[in-house]
């Protein structure tokens, strides 16, 4: 059966639409996917409740990962942002992605894990080799040169101090662009002067109960431009990380999550959009044609990076906002009231006809 599923991807593949970006019609600004190469056979068999149409793959295989770059062109992406910290497993993956995005004129950037598997930070002394390990080895690819110099996002830096920072990137921002991945302006303001910009990596937040959260986006957008930085605005087509002992669930409603991340994104003017995720099966938030989804949301994602501004409707009610009179959708409201005002004219000229007869 998963042969079988994995054929059907490939054939799939071969007729997709031309990469909007070669045809002229993308929109927005770089669209750069996050992307794990942590996956080994055995991975699909803990903390998954959805598995890739293209079956269940080990990250050492440059057939996958041609299959990916190709599947997520087709769809308006123009670059993985790739989880990496440097292991004899993932260095070694991250050598064969590489050689597969050259050949399919692809971008990559990196985030870079500085938070250990309970969520502690590494040694200072850890992340600063990583970094000049990746800079030795990759600060003149090409393939990395997504803003000019390669992109590296450093995961949990709300954990170091500014200091211990300054000391990692101080060798390398030179040749490298070191972006910290702050939750608030406050936060990024704290770090500013020891990065190059900011990547937030909201993937569970929801439309529909966090209703300030384009305003959110829109402040740290500003903090980290006034500062000089690069802005990277997230989104997500939903999220649901209970078997990992998460709690938030974020309903993808079809596509429609995704497309108001997308437009919250936007409206925030980012140097570039961080889609969460292409394969993060564990919290749900993946994009990559799977058993469950199929290729919904590679369609979904290839229509809205077509489409210069979006429009989206008004929210309906969301049920979670029982009992907060803050909750009541808004849009019935006007509706409601603009329907009595007509119906009052109405019969009031129906009145005045009536008297001069």
């Amino acid at each position: 059966m998963i042969r079988l599923s994995a054929l059907l991807s490939a054939a799939l593949l071969s007729v997709l639409p031309p990469h909007p970006a070669a045809t002229g019609l993308l929109a927005g600004p770089p669209v750069l996917a996050y992307y794990y190469i942590w996956y080994d056979k055995t991975s699909w068999d803990r903390a998954k409740t959805d598995y890739p149409s293209l079956g269940r793959y080990s990250s050492d295989d440059t057939g996958v990962m041609r299959q990916h770059i190709r599947a997520a062109k087709s769809a308006g992406i123009t670059g993985f942002i790739v989880s990496w910290k440097s292991t004899p497993a993932l260095d070694r993956r991250l050598a064969m992605l590489v050689g597969v995005a050259r050949t399919e004129d692809f971008t990559l950037s990196i985030i870079y894990q500085a938070l250990d598997f309970d969520r502690n930070p590494l040694p200072t002394d850890r992340v600063a080799a990583d970094l000049l390990r990746f800079e030795e080895r990759y600060a003149a690819d090409p393939v990395f040169a997504v803003f000019g110099k390669p992109l590296v996002i450093w995961s949990g830096t709300w954990k170091f101090s500014v200091e211990d920072i300054a000391r990692a990137t101080g060798p390398v921002r030179d040749r490298l662009l070191v972006l910290g991945s702050e939750k608030s302006p406050e936060g990024y303001e704290r770090i500013a002067s020891a990065v190059d910009g900011d990547a937030y990596y909201w993937s569970s937040v929801d439309p529909q109960r966090d209703r300030s959260a384009e305003t959110k986006l829109a402040a740290m957008s500003a903090t980290v431009h006034r500062n000089k930085g690069l802005w990277i605005a997230p989104f997500a087509p939903g999220f649901d990380a209970r078997v990992i002992a998460g709690k938030r669930v974020v309903d993808r409603q079809d596509g429609e999550t995704l497309r108001r991340q997308y437009a919250a994104a936007i409206k925030s003017s980012p140097d570039a959009v961080g889609l969460i995720s292409w394969n993060e099966f564990s919290e749900n938030s993946h994009i990559e044609p799977s058993v469950t989804h199929g290729d919904r949301y590679l369609a979904v994602l290839r229509d809205i990076t077509r489409t210069p501004t979006p429009t989206l409707s008004p929210l309906a009610e969301d049920s979670s906002d029982a009992g907060d009179p803050r909750g009541f959708p808004f849009g019935l409201v006007v509706a409601g009231g603009a329907v009595l005002l007509l119906s009052i004219l109405l019969i009031l000229s129906i009145r005045r006809r009536h008297t001069r007869s």
